[in-house]
């Protein structure tokens, strides 16, 4: 059964619109794992607009289980990453003008440059996972470029209109996690997953870990944040694929 990792970056979101120091997505990520995550995921951006170094800093020192830093491969980050040493990075694509991360890195594009990144990120002990678009080209790019892992960008599915765009989008992730796992990958999954819609993604065989924030945050509002972990883990576990 895959993993839940849990994204304490729309807890800092919420704390920045008012400028104050609540809440605190270090102690979210305390609530999560009472809740049962798998993993803590944040992302520690270029102009800091949610979690910042301090939120970093105490994640590394306080989160029990894995803890996954998205990044861009900005030198400054890399070297930030280095010093904090989670137990996995995510390389994504950065822009400043996004409400959130769309779509998945380049690999193919920009494969000098990223692998110099991993590189740097494999020497310090760090895993390595890039956040692709499900695309055989990305797929291949990346394990060339020395990633361990990818995390598939599950938006197409998310954001699809009609039922039959749906089944295309779930066709191309099944088809993607099999040829990541031929070529020696550890699949991932994230984008726009939410209670609603989790269940065909969670019933693909394959994935061994889905990123969900926005989502579990959400519902955090109405039930709390351990209620909110508790839920979608339920709903992971029920789609789960025999065997």
């Amino acid at each position: 059964m895959a993993g839940l990792g849990v994204n304490v970056d729309h807890v800092a979101t919420v704390r920045q619109a008012r400028g104050t120091d609540e809440p605190d997505p270090v102690w979210g990520a305390v609530e999560a794992e009472l809740g049962g995550a798998d993993c803590i995921t944040f992302h520690l951006r270029e102009d800091r607009r949610h979690i910042n170094d301090r939120d970093a800093r105490l994640l590394h020192e306080t989160v029990a289980v894995k803890l996954n830093m998205e990044m861009a491969i900005a030198d400054e980050i890399v070297d930030i990453a280095i010093g904090l040493c989670p137990r996995q990075c995510t390389l994504v694509p950065e822009e400043r003008q996004e409400l959130t991360t769309e779509g998945g890195l380049d690999v193919v594009r920009h494969q000098d440059r990223i692998s110099r990144a991993v590189a740097r990120l494999h020497r310090a002990g760090i895993v390595v996972s890039a956040f692709i678009e499900p695309l055989a080209d990305q797929l291949q790019a990346s394990a060339d470029s020395g990633f361990q892992a990818v995390e598939l960008w599950t938006g197409a599915y998310a954001d699809a209109k009609s039922p039959e765009r749906r089944d295309e989008a779930l066709a191309e992730l099944k088809s993607a996690i099999e040829l990541g796992h031929r070529i020696g990958l550890e699949v991932h999954g994230g984008h726009g997953l939410t209670y609603r819609n989790i269940g065909p993604v969670a019933s693909l065989p394959g994935f061994c870990e889905f990123n969900i924030g926005h989502s579990i945050v959400s519902r955090a509002i109405f039930v709390g944040l351990r209620e909110a972990v508790r839920e979608m883990k339920r709903l992971i576990t029920l789609h789960a694929p025999a065997g």
